[in-house]
């Protein structure tokens, strides 16, 4: 979810109108931290009555932290004061807000650097957020139960990925008994949008060195494909893929014509497979400059959005649906879920 101050305080101000400046007394308010290898993303929401979450504050920010750690397996200086920058900034809304119950995570950056300690304590001594580096596991449950609600009810199941910034979860999730997703199998490859970028000569800015990057993907996902064909048959037409990261979002926004992203046109949007592999078409035909120009895409994202598309690609040639469903949801939702439940005890 892609946040900005000014539309936090009015979210602030509507939560309070709403409630006539005062607390709801019944339903906990949940604040929930996922620090990427590429994003710190912050959610700030109250359970409803049906289930669902609303959305009571949010902010987000590119922080690069897993800028290196390929490299050097190690957290950089300039890497660490970007993220705490924005680790404060996050303290700051969560006690505004009054929230209850907090829960914040460290994913693939975090797990692959040897100083992660040093963050962890920065983040407790001078934000006052207890982070928690959470296994390749934990991060898949995590996005495949945020994102369980989007599986198609007319399919037998789904192909749920998240693209990260160093790692790509891919989860098989069945329709169980009751209808509700079961997770099949899942795995975390530790190859993301930061990392691949970081990995590949001159990362992206051609034709060639995009096929190179998918090429280098489906050799990656492959294994995952056997894998999962040895439990059972993957039957595609029975099945569609289900994308959450910020590369499936924005390829979402540009095939939809958007001029800039809005969450809520995005999140829980259906699409053609073949539309969105058409966007990557024309992504990889434009220069740096040209994709930054795409509003959807901007400067932040100009660099890293190619390899996201290698990534989606190749998931997409081994798993073909035809059908793909967006979310602008995943890791953090999940957590929400997980910290309703123990609110609730």
């Amino acid at each position: 979810m892609r946040g900005n101050v000014r539309g936090n305080r009015l979210a602030n101000r509507a939560e309070r109108r709403h409630t006539g400046g005062r607390r709801h007394a019944a339903q906990p308010l949940l604040a929930v931290l996922d620090l990427g290898s590429n994003n710190c993303r912050l959610l700030i929401a109250r359970p409803m009555a049906n289930g669902e979450f609303r959305v009571v504050d949010s902010f987000s920010r590119i922080v690069r932290l897993g800028e290196g750690v390929a490299q050097t397996g190690e957290l950089s200086g300039a890497a660490i004061e970007r993220t705490l920058a924005a680790l404060n900034i996050c303290a700051e809304h969560i006690r505004a807000s009054g929230a209850t119950h907090t829960r914040a995570i460290a994913t693939a950056a975090g797990r692959a650097a040897r100083n992660a300690d040093v963050l962890v304590a920065r983040a407790r001594d001078e934000a006052g957020i207890a982070l928690e580096i959470v296994s390749s596991e934990e991060e898949a449950r995590l996005a495949a139960t945020g994102c369980a609600p989007l599986m198609g009810r007319d399919c037998d199941g789904a192909l749920v990925f998240d693209i990260g910034g160093g790692s790509t979860e891919i989860i098989w999730m069945r329709r169980g008994r009751e209808s509700e997703g079961r997770i099949v199998r899942s795995v975390s490859v530790p190859i993301g949008v930061v990392s691949l970028a970081e990995d590949s000569a001159h990362a992206a800015t051609d034709s060639a060195s995009f096929d190179a990057m998918r090429a280098r993907m489906l050799a990656r996902f492959a294994v995952v494909r056997e894998e999962m064909d040895a439990i059972a048959p993957f039957a595609r037409q029975r099945h569609h893929l289900l994308g959450t990261s910020g590369t499936v979002t924005t390829l979402a926004a540009v095939a939809m014509g958007l001029p800039r992203y809005i969450r809520a046109r995005v999140d829980a949007s259906w699409h053609a497979s073949a539309d969105i592999l058409k966007v990557i078409d024309r992504l990889v035909a434009l220069d740096h400059e040209g994709r930054a120009a795409i509003g959807p895409v901007g400067s932040d994202r100009a660099d890293l959005v190619l390899p996201g598309c290698a990534i989606f690609s190749a998931i997409h040639a081994l798993w073909p649906c035809a059908q793909l469903r967006v979310a602008d949801r995943g890791l953090r939702e999940g957590m929400l879920r997980e910290l309703l439940k123990e609110a609730s005890r």
